[in-house]
């Protein structure tokens, strides 16, 4: 583990799947990496709905060539958490936890990162290079509405026991909010589903889609296509539909609208962030922005549209950056597969 005096070739900040993989790319390349997570390893998986499974099958997950054995077609966030641990400890990646960074310095002879310790409190840690891969949880999409704040809405859905024989809104129009909404409807709860749009987006997983449209024929779940909350009460969200304003019983509100990464590290360092995609200035080949020795690894790339980047293409960003580092040409990452790369 690095200590405050020394020096890493290569800090990595956020410890999900494309920074752990990352940090094994440098290893394996000779280099000095640290990894600093603000809250626990792969967090943001961590935080997923308890029973969730995956998109991708485990071998499109896998990291450092080591095989994701899972007995199941599509694995489970319990797989992927047990997973991602024992990679840790496989290739004894230095991994500082709960130590979140609070600020990136560019030095004469390389970067001063500022952290802040849940145990050590304030440290610097000096690094040649840096990357971000801070991810994107903890940065939600906002409607911007008032009640927005209350204490009954979230914008991160657990599971759905808490909702027991209560009226409850799920909004947005994916796949959270529809695994949301069954999860929902299945542990007791009167459900309705609030989007903007005419249907679900084009990428639902294949397996929820009929799923959700069986219990809303049916009518087990209702739905409000073409619709936009509009203010949420205690214990009712108004929304404006096509026929006009309504009002929506509500004793608990899920927000599934997604996440976008935060910027400000990046931001404050000197990198230009695009307005309109929120992508950071960078090289798309090295992933190495305009602050020299700087890279991005992750959802980070893809700004506000974070679903062109995943674990299954992401994790093979800390080759392309550590293949700029030793001087070697760029390897070419694989395609996603098929039913994400649409």
């Amino acid at each position: 583990m690095a200590s405050a005096d020394s020096v890493v070739d290569l800090l990595i900040v956020g410890g999900g799947p494309c920074g752990l993989a990352a940090a094994i790319s440098a290893q394996r390349a000779g280099l000095k990496a640290l990894v600093l997570e603000g809250h626990v390893v792969v967090s943001t998986i961590a935080h997923y709905p308890t029973h969730v499974k995956f998109f991708s099958t485990a071998e499109k997950l896998s990291l450092g060539a080591v095989p994701f054995v899972v007995a199941a077609e599509k694995p489970s966030r319990r797989d992927a958490l047990a997973y991602y641990r024992a990679i840790v400890r496989h290739f004894a990646i230095p991994l500082r936890q709960y130590e979140r960074v609070t600020s990136i310095e560019r030095g004469a002879n390389g970067f001063l990162v500022r952290s802040d310790s849940r145990v050590a409190g304030p440290r610097t840690t000096r690094a040649r290079n840096v990357v971000v891969a801070t991810g994107y949880f903890g940065s939600p999409n906002l409607l911007g509405v008032p009640g927005e704040e209350l204490p009954h809405v979230t914008h991160v859905y657990r599971e759905g026991h808490e909702a027991f024989d209560q009226d409850v809104v799920v909004v947005g129009g994916g796949n959270s909010a529809a695994e949301a909404a069954l999860d929902l409807w299945r542990s007791g709860a009167r459900v309705t589903l609030v989007h903007f749009g005419p249907t679900f987006d084009k990428k639902i997983k294949p397996w929820v889609l009929p799923d959700f449209l069986n219990r809303e024929k049916e009518g087990s779940i209702a739905a409000r296509w073409n619709s936009r909350v509009t203010a949420i009460e205690r214990g009712q969200v108004q929304i404006a539909t096509e026929t006009g304003a309504e009002c929506l019983p509500a004793s608990l509100v899920y927000v599934m609208t997604g996440f976008a990464p935060n910027m400000d590290l990046l931001r404050a360092v000197g990198v230009p962030i695009d307005p309109v995609t929120g992508i950071p200035q960078h090289d798309p080949t090295t992933l190495e922005t305009t602050v020299p020795g700087l890279f991005i690894a992750g959802v980070v790339v893809a700004g506000f549209d974070a679903n062109k980047v995943f674990i299954e293409n992401g994790r093979y960003h800390g080759d392309q950056i550590v293949a700029r580092l030793a001087g070697r040409p760029v390897p070419t990452a694989p395609r996603l597969s098929p039913e994400l790369d649409t």
